[in-house]
């Protein structure tokens, strides 16, 4: 199917994201780009787990962390993956002011989720002294849990690109490919917070 040619919701296909020669490409491309990014986590992990009770005389997990925040923190990036999946629907659907408004409040809740980090953080240097250098347990938190914010904060960086950029394009073949990798890459994001939220936080109230 021609990417230039006007389309219609009943002309619209089923599976927008592939069904163009580029669509295809930039699926599996993806992909790919998925492996080395957990690879990347994997080790970061592995790292903080090998270090987890190396503080140093500094404060353990168990005085640092506050479930209840940690708590909501996942419940809102839980909730932007499927705010995300609500948008790919509604994109499927052909309805593009839907699927605007979706990733629109999958910005939101990101940008939530970014500020309650933020101010975790700042709690953390300023209440208790904990920083990069404190401890090695410090360098391997801060380099996990911020290389996620970092990541947290590209994505929706490509999400806003891509809702202001295509805001009077519409729906069409060509970006609908773009549209689909970002929610799945906002997936893998909810996914390695999961990880986190258990190895880091769960574990780390466990000692």
């Amino acid at each position: 199917m021609n990417v230039e040619e006007k389309l219609t919701a009943e002309t619209f296909p089923a599976h927008p994201e592939k069904a163009t020669l580029e669509g295809k490409n930039k699926f599996i491309g993806f992909w790919l780009f998925l492996g080395g990014e957990t690879v990347l986590f994997a080790t970061l992990f592995a790292t903080f787990i090998a270090l987890r009770n190396s503080n140093a005389g500094g404060p353990t997990t168990q005085e640092l962390f506050e479930i209840p925040l940690v708590f909501a923190m996942t419940m809102i990036l839980l909730t932007s993956s499927l705010t995300s999946v609500y948008a790919m629907y509604h994109m499927k659907n052909f309805d593009f002011g839907k699927m605007q408004l979706w990733l629109g409040i999958t910005v939101l809740l990101g940008l939530a989720f970014l500020s309650l980090e933020i101010y975790e953080f700042n709690h953390y240097i300023h209440g208790f002294d904990f920083t990069l250098k404190t401890s090695a347990l410090g360098s391997a938190f801060y380099v996990l849990v911020g290389t996620h914010g970092a990541h947290v904060a590209f994505g929706l960086l490509w999400i806003t690109t891509l809702i202001v950029r295509n805001a009077k394009r519409g729906l069409s073949l060509y970006n609908a490919p773009k549209y689909y990798v970002a929610s799945l890459y906002w997936h893998f994001i909810d996914v390695v917070w999961v990880f986190i939220f258990t190895v880091v936080y769960l574990m780390g109230m466990v000692g």
